[in-house]
């Protein structure tokens, strides 16, 4: 017999009792500790005792009208923040993952550092400023399996603290009912110029590309400065994004966090998605669309 799934406890405390202010987050018997901070209230968090704990940290925030965010790693991490990485001038918002006791190692954090930064790329849904993916050190078999139990913690509370970089991106195929039932019409992306025809839906809440959608061989030279650049080369080099001719196939459903991202990523350049994409068969925009969506409630 199979045990139905059990629910979950989240514990947030406000530390301010402001929603958007400072707050911590931990789950009932698990030994790890989230504490989440905007940038405009890092000082403060600095100084809290879990600040200087072992752990690992995730700045999130905009680049060049992009999502982008950091993983990193440190033994005492107010201070890996403030000596290197105040430097960025570019994230809002800042997450520090440690253990209640302290109890992590250097070598449990860069295992949790390496596995964050391998989710974040496989999933693609946000684009990250580390360079190479950190190579997982070397942990006894019972280590190495109480981390990964961390890290499904910790994957659980990031999206209820409204981190989703580390959703699931890619979805199972869809049938022509599955289609007919979605919660939206069906839209697409044509540019003709470079032969290019894209089709999506929603879905859970993400703009989700269609499995066979095209995309533009490789990314405009005159785009190099946007971060989806970056997202755009993770899906290529993942296998999400395959030759096609002389365009690439999207090989699976891959969901984005809003139109632009996935228009970017189809047409290799930044896109205005909510004005490119368009109900198909019509010239109704995904603005229009929305906008008539919001009018009905």
């Amino acid at each position: 017999m199979t045990e139905p799934s059990r629910g979950q406890t989240l514990e947030l405390y406000f530390v301010s009792g402001k929603p958007d202010g400072m707050l911590t987050a931990e789950v009932f018997n698990w030994t790890g500790h989230v504490l989440a901070t905007p940038r405009t209230q890092i000082t403060e968090s600095l100084l809290r005792p879990e600040a200087q704990y072992t752990g690992v940290y995730l700045l999130f925030g905009e680049k060049d009208g992009s999502d982008l965010a950091y993983i990193g790693e440190g033994e005492d991490m107010s201070d890996r923040i403030k000596s290197h990485e105040a430097k960025k001038d570019w994230w809002t918002k800042a997450i520090l993952v440690t253990s209640q006791a302290n109890s992590l190692n250097k070598a449990h954090i860069k295992y949790l550092e390496a596995r964050l930064v391998e989710e974040a790329k496989n999933i693609g849904r946000i684009a990250l400023e580390n360079g190479n993916t950190p190579s997982r050190p070397s942990l006894k078999e019972a280590e190495r399996a109480n981390m990964e139990g961390f890290l499904d913690y910790l994957l659980m509370v990031l999206p209820a603290i409204g981190v989703n970089a580390f959703k699931q991106n890619k979805r199972p195929k869809l049938t022509r009912e599955d289609l007919k039932d979605a919660a939206s019409p069906v839209f697409e992306l044509v540019t003709r110029k470079h032969g290019l025809h894209a089709r999506a839906i929603i879905e859970d809440g993400d703009f989700v590309v269609l499995e066979g959608s095209l995309a533009r061989s490789e990314w405009s030279n005159a785009s190099q400065q946007s971060s989806y650049s970056g997202l755009y080369a993770e899906l290529v080099e993942n296998g999400v994004l395959v030759p096609a001719g002389e365009t690439l196939k999207f090989d699976q459903n891959f969901a984005f966090g809003s139109p632009s991202a996935a228009g970017a990523v189809v047409n290799g350049r930044p896109t205005n998605g909510t004005v490119e994409w368009k109900v198909e068969g019509s010239t109704k925009t995904y603005k229009d669309w929305e906008a008539e969506r919001l009018e009905v409630k």
